[in-house]
């Protein structure tokens, strides 16, 4: 029988009848047993294969005291950073603190370090030398390669390396870790003191000081840590091996070299089935932070997900600055509606729902089935893209078995609405025969748009959008005026929000210009604008890095420093009044002065004084300089 809860604490495994854990989780996050959690789905999915899992959530890293609370784990340590990569927790765009933490009781920061995974392996080992020591999640899996680091500013070797763990599971880890899980415990009841494992299962990664065993043939090897730390094409290079080998029907081993020792990885781990994605959603979740969260104010992190439903895994969209695919995959992995549906009618029963169910989806809301045939038996394509530059024409759309879904939840009883949240896919509606799309857009506007439906053209400019991997941006327009005209239909007032990014790799000062004419004929003002920023794992961090697209080898012009950010983010928010001093330097350095001035055509009003015109807001060492001077209406 399943625990409420997977145990804290010495107390907590008593009253299960426990002298030991055979897995103890130490995660980055709170303790939230609810699937969209790391810990909590690996940590249930192994109590389902008969494994007794405890959980050391945030512990103090600074000893070893929280590490043994639990004792010795029979069989092994399994840790993870949490749901984000603990540096991209910490910091900001511009590599300032942050100064909370959704997925910590109370929104509190500071309870984990930086580099979580490196901090608890260590700590893991220096409590019992002996439990191999496993690390996962996304901080591991999106840098299990030698890889660049924004935040250091330099690259770093594999993680699995650094760490000094045994092995590393990567991508979402289900099928891999109970594999490993009973081979582990096959080899105890064996009394194998020896460090053996089974390395040849997929979704591994682990390190080797020979690499006689395999089999030349089945292996890329990419170039070496010091070959990527020295040279940015050689580090554009292995990026594109990366990419192109993520299949898990065919793709190669691959090997890259740090010194003396190899760095294996396996190839992915196969897609899960319906059946199996059904399994895991149904295991016996409590939904809820551990208790002894009751009084710490809650964790941010569950709102947005507590009423919601995850109905799919992967994403074939492709953009360039998400490394979703780089651990979810590129095949779509999708729940039965008879699933979703007695999932919606347990949260229907929770004492807090109100009747709303958030969200439907996942990555991408509207990407309910694989891209193509091919996918089910061959994975995804090495080098062409599903939907960029345009749809493949092999790309099979359907947004009826979506909508069937949708249907389905809102006649449930107690469900008053049933929203979209997770990113739509416009172009992939676009894409779609008028007729569907017709239907699409009036059944999710009238029944599931709670006043705002965001999507993401990311940017206007074609150059940009190609870096980025996104169409152009005459199809998010198409797409507006369908909206639009929807609404009107139906007569509802309900808004388009465009998500836009500022400072990707090939946006110049031009590039911002040219997005900021787009806002002002949209006639809309952005509310917030996102700074890009350079995670491990994404082909634009890649790009960030070398200044090289690795597909084509052709170098980009990347925008680096403070001014050249703080120039392009204020272009997008062009109307604020405080930053009407950065978009007038920035239109002078681009020498567009035809935008400034009266009109509805223009981006500001002129300056009021002589003095102000001269006047320089960074210093060519510093960045951005103390004055700001008075704010001005525009």
């Amino acid at each position: 029988m399943a625990a409420p809860y997977l145990p804290m604490s010495q107390e907590e495994m008593k009253k299960l009848k426990w002298d030991q854990c055979d897995f103890i989780i130490v995660s980055g996050d709170a303790y939230v047993d609810h699937p969209s959690f790391s810990g909590a789905i690996i940590g249930r999915v192994l109590e389902n294969e008969g494994f007794r899992i405890g959980i050391i959530s945030q512990p103090d890293w600074r000893n070893t005291k929280d590490f043994k609370k639990l004792g010795r784990p029979y069989l092994g340590w399994l840790i993870t950073a949490g749901n984000i990569d603990s540096m991209v927790n910490h910091y900001t765009a511009a590599k300032k603190k942050r100064s909370n933490d959704a997925y910590t009781a109370g929104g509190k920061s500071g309870r984990r370090p930086d580099r979580a995974t490196l901090v608890y392996a260590q700590r893991c080992r220096e409590a019992y030398k002996e439990p191999p020591i496993i690390i996962g999640g996304i901080e591991a899996s999106l840098r299990r390669f030698a890889h660049y680091d924004y935040w250091d500013d330099k690259v770093r070797r594999s993680i699995l390396i650094d760490a000094k763990a045994d092995l590393l599971v990567y991508g979402m880890g289900e099928k891999t870790i109970i594999a490993l899980a009973h081979e582990l415990q096959e080899r105890r009841a064996r009394e194998e003191k020896e460090q053996s494992f089974a390395i040849d299962l997929q979704g591994l990664c682990y390190v080797t000081d020979t690499v006689a065993t395999l089999q030349p043939q089945e292996v890329i090897t990419l170039p070496s840590y010091e070959e990527v730390k020295e040279s940015k094409v050689a580090y554009a290079k292995a990026f594109r091996l990366q990419e192109q080998e993520q299949n898990p029907y065919n793709g190669k081993i691959l090997l890259q070299q740090h010194q003396d020792l190899f760095l294996v990885q396996n190839r992915p781990s196969l897609p899960l089935t319906t059946k199996e994605l059904d399994a895991i959603y149904a295991l016996p979740f409590a939904r809820q932070p551990h208790p002894s969260y009751a009084n710490q104010g809650g964790v941010p992190a569950l709102e947005e997900v507590e009423f919601s439903l995850a109905a799919q895994r992967g994403c074939f969209g492709g953009c360039s600055f998400c490394a979703l695919t780089f651990h979810q995959g590129r095949i779509i992995q999708s729940r039965s509606d008879e699933s979703l549906v007695e999932e919606a009618k347990e949260l229907v029963q929770a004492p807090s729902f109100k009747g709303y169910i958030h969200d439907v989806g996942g990555p991408t809301a509207n990407f309910r089935q694989q891209a193509c045939k091919k996918q089910a038996k061959a994975g995804a394509c090495r080098h062409r893209h599903c939907l960029f530059p345009e749809p493949c024409k092999n790309l099979e759309i359907n947004h009826d078995h979506y909508l069937q879904l949708l249907r389905k939840l809102r006649q449930i009883k107690g469900v008053k609405k049933v929203f979209i949240r997770s990113g739509l896919r416009y172009d992939y509606l676009m894409a779609d025969k008028k007729e569907r799309r017709r239907r699409f857009l009036e059944e999710i506007c009238q029944h599931h748009v709670s006043g705002q439906l965001k999507v993401a053209p990311e940017h206007a400019s074609p150059k940009v959008l190609q870096y980025m991997g996104k169409p152009s941006i005459k199809v998010y327009e198409d797409f507006k005026k369908e909206y639009e005209e929807t609404n009107r239909k139906l007569d509802k007032k309900q808004y388009l929000v465009p998500y836009l990014m500022s400072s990707h790799p090939g946006a110049t000062l031009h590039e911002a210009i040219e997005m900021a004419e787009k806002i002002r004929d949209w006639k809309y003002m952005p509310e917030q604008v996102q700074d890009f920023i350079p995670t491990p794992g994404s082909l634009s961090t890649c790009i960030y890095y070398t200044g090289i697209e690795p597909r084509t080898m052709e170098p980009v012009t990347v925008p680096r420093t403070p001014k050249e950010k703080a120039l392009q983010r204020a272009l997008l928010q062009f109307r604020k009044p405080e930053n009407y001093e950065l978009v007038y330097q920035a239109l002078c350095s681009a020498e567009r002065q035809d935008l400034i001035g009266p009109g509805s055509k223009k981006l500001i009003s002129p300056p009021m004084s002589q003095k102000f015109k001269n006047r320089k807001l960074f210093s060519d060492k510093e960045g951005r300089g103390k004055g700001k001077g008075k704010k001005r209406r525009h």
